[in-house]
């Protein structure tokens, strides 16, 4: 017999949906800063270098052999590669590799990668229209502002329950980014936005697996799907995000409905993003920071008899794994970060392969990695002590990793990553054309330009 269970609800919610539509259709063009404006480009430009960098990846092939089972029209690029797929596969495969080496875009308030879902979905529909560069650049910066203001609604409760934040909110801002693009008014916004709210994708369960950035990527394809359905006259709930037993209500607890409304058009999220110089989980980057600075200092392996580490809880939760068997294992694993950053110097997409999670010599170092778990220490922060063979004690304490909002990567800094993840796909010349697309984006009169450059 089916039982009407009754769930505690908040009657009196702020109508955001139809708020963050207003916004997304009627906002102007550029209506931000030249340092909002920058941030988008650095925003596109280190998204595009970690999606072609993972064009050849296992899955990469497995994605792009599954969405040519549909026989797919070819619309828009997937990204380092030279197959052209239908916009919603494009959108598809281009967030998988955009977050399959982990080495995206985070915006740090709530651990989203904003611009997987959202960057995958725009550039998709926009090689199909033949859109401007600066209207995928508005429509990027109004896309994250969506995803990152409902994160900030429900962050840390909604993540705390398992979901994997980064695909239950990019959907929306994909939705909201392809809304832009589409020209569509505020109602036909608001419908994008309902139609996205049903579709919330991914589970923390599955971290350390494909299935993690087939997050970002199955939220790329829902929003442009939404965006595409609305345009059309597909209907939704117009209160979609906050009624009773809409998205926030039903995926969280915690429902700071001002994180909408506060300065909407005034301060952009984008404006908060960070670039990993790690291709891992950021709550590692502090410990990794830490033991690139040990290395620094003289500190060698051989000297080494046990690393001490002190974090914060979630370190662990997330990053526990203390014998990984593979790089995307490795990737989860804090133990391993420590190893790589005082072998290596660097923890890179080269320090997560699986040849380097099970080289003798990092497997020893990684076993004598000590962690404790320490709540007085914030979650970006970590302290690492090496204990010398000769009974020294070296530490680091690191409050704000490299690649930080407080300690954040120049554009010299994010060139380099961009060149070492686009020039062994493409080769350095491509690696250099994309870089100088990317700087003058907003110019562009048709990004399929920089599309066509995409491709080997």
């Amino acid at each position: 017999m089916a039982r009407n269970t009754q769930v505690p609800a908040d009657t009196t919610a702020p109508p955001i949906t139809s708020i963050l539509a207003r916004f997304v259709a009627g906002h102007a063009s550029r209506g931000w800063s030249d340092a909002v404006d920058h941030e988008a480009h650095r925003t596109f430009y280190n998204w595009l270098g970690c999606a072609i960098g993972a064009a050849q990846h296992e899955a990469a092939d497995a994605a792009l052999s599954a969405v040519q089972m549909l026989q797919p029209a070819p619309q828009a690029t997937v990204l380092g590669r030279t197959e052209r797929v239908d916009m919603a596969s494009a959108a598809l495969v281009n967030g998988i590799t955009s977050h399959t080496f982990d080495f995206d875009d985070t915006h740090l308030k709530t651990i989203i990668h904003p611009a997987g879902p959202v960057a995958s979905a725009v550039l998709a529909l926009a090689e199909h229209l033949g859109s401007s560069g600066r209207d995928v650049l508005d429509a990027l910066v109004l896309g994250i502002d969506v995803a990152c203001r409902i994160g900030n609604v429900m962050y840390p409760d909604h993540y705390d329950r398992g979901w994997h934040i980064t695909g239950s909110t990019g959907m929306l801002g994909a939705a909201a980014g392809c809304a832009r693009l589409l020209k569509l008014n505020e109602q036909q916004t608001a419908m994008a936005l309902g139609i996205a709210a049903s579709q919330p994708v991914g589970l923390r369960e599955q971290f350390g697996t494909m299935t993690k950035p087939f997050h970002p990527g199955g939220a790329a394809r829902a929003g442009l799907m939404s965006a595409l359905l609305a345009s059309k006259g597909f209907t939704a709930s117009p209160r979609a995000l906050e009624a009773p037993r809409g998205f926030v209500q039903v995926a969280s607890d915690k429902r700071a409905w001002h994180e909408v409304t506060d300065e909407l058009g005034e301060r952009f999220e984008i404006s908060f993003n960070t670039y990993k110089p790690f291709a891992c989980g950021i709550v590692i980057h502090p410990s990794i920071d830490a033991c690139v600075q040990l290395r620094d200092q003289g500190v060698t392996p051989d000297q080494v008899k046990t690393i001490e580490l002190r974090v914060h809880s979630l370190v662990l939760e997330l990053t526990g794994k203390k014998e990984p068997k593979d790089g995307l294992q490795g990737k989860f694993s804090v133990y391993h970060g420590c190893a790589v950053g005082l072998i290596h110097g660097r923890a890179a997409e080269e320090e997560f392969s699986d040849a380097v999670v099970n080289d003798p010599a990092v497997v020893a170092l990684r076993n004598k990695v000590q962690a404790t778990v320490d709540d007085s220490i914030a979650e970006e922060a970590a302290h690492v002590t090496a204990v010398l063979l000769d009974g020294r004690r070296v530490e680091v304490r690191v409050d704000h990793a490299i690649g930080s909002m407080q300690n954040p990567l120049t554009d010299a800094q994010l060139e380099a990553k961009f060149g070492s993840l686009v020039a062994p796909v493409l080769g350095e010349a491509k690696a250099r054309a994309i870089t100088a697309a990317c700087r003058s984006l907003a110019l562009a009169p048709d990004v399929r330009a920089l599309t066509a450059l995409c491709r080997p």
